[in-house]
């Protein structure tokens, strides 16, 4: 039996992580054809098979699972050290892949890598947008962001953002012919604005909070989306009531374009947070980003 090679072992993760060869393909940059061919060159060499395919997905087999549990590690820990020797070039170089939420990535990375990266030509950053709670290690990129509550506690987290609030709003025309909700329940009888999430097995319930008081609210609407500048679009147009974070509507409701209640509902939470996994290698490209994003307020 030949040796196979590192490459194909590579595939081969990229593929049972994935369970897609779709989306292994993407991240490897190869063809689906290609990376299918290296699969089945990797199977013959080894008499094995190691991925089993339906017509819908892709699954590792009992061998293909031990190869991914037995490898896996060991070749993230190989590509971490090889990054790590970018400590020796005279400046910091290398590929950062953050995943971060919509508003996290427009509102708190994006403005501080517009001024850092300029001045680092050799740094390139890769922020994928996701709204699932992904495993970062497993996907491995090199960091994530969430809010500071769902952070796990096994990872390092870096404060990147102040505590935030969240905004209900509508616009003054779609207040003129209903009530305005005086309790989180009011919200029932409204049209609102809807956001579905992966992490939440569909719609997103609206939460609250006023004396220790913890609430959840179920709304219904014309309008779904899972992105916020169509929500913001949307309620700006009058369609409805919109959840949406306060640093977001501040300028529109100083100008009285939007309308917010419920505001007592909505008290502080502990913002945006990087996180990385402790065993991780702070290579230099990754510790001036970190620096650059952190919070000092």
């Amino acid at each position: 039996m030949s040796r196979p090679a590192v490459n194909d072992l590579i595939a081969f993760l990229a593929v049972a992580r994935a369970q897609s060869f779709t989306k292994a393909a993407g991240k490897l940059g190869v063809s689906q054809s290609a990376l299918s061919h290296t699969i089945r060159g990797l199977e013959e060499r080894l008499g094995l098979r190691l991925l089993t395919r339906t017509t819908r997905s892709v699954s590792p087999t009992e061998a293909g699972e031990r190869l991914l549990v037995s490898i896996g590690p060991r070749l993230d820990e190989i590509e971490s050290e090889l990054a790590a020797l970018s400590a020796f070039r005279e400046k910091p170089a290398g590929t950062i892949r953050i995943n971060a939420g919509e508003h996290a990535a427009d509102f708190v990375l994006w403005p501080v890598l517009e001024k850092l990266l300029p001045n680092y030509p050799d740094v390139n950053v890769e922020i994928i947008v996701d709204y699932g709670l992904t495993d970062i290690v497993a996907e491995r990129y090199d960091a994530g962001v969430r809010l500071g509550e769902q952070v796990a506690k096994d990872m390092i987290a870096v404060r990147i953002g102040p505590d935030m609030r969240m905004a209900v709003v509508g616009t003054p025309a779609y207040f003129a012919h209903r009530p305005k909700p005086l309790m989180p329940q009011d919200l029932t009888d409204h049209n609102c604005i809807n956001l579905r999430l992966p992490t939440y097995g569909g719609v997103y319930a609206w939460e609250f909070e006023k004396d220790g008081r913890e609430l959840k609210v179920r709304v219904d609407g014309q309008l779904v989306f899972n992105n916020i500048a169509l929500r913001l679009s949307a309620v700006s147009a009058g369609m409805g009531l919109a959840f949406l974070p306060e640093d977001l509507v501040e300028a529109p409701l100083a100008e009285g374009r939007l309308v917010r209640v419920l505001e007592d509902w909505c008290p502080p939470f502990p913002g945006y947070h990087l996180y990385y996994p402790s065993r991780r290698h702070t290579s230099p490209a990754f510790a001036l980003v970190i620096d650059a994003l952190r919070y000092r307020g």
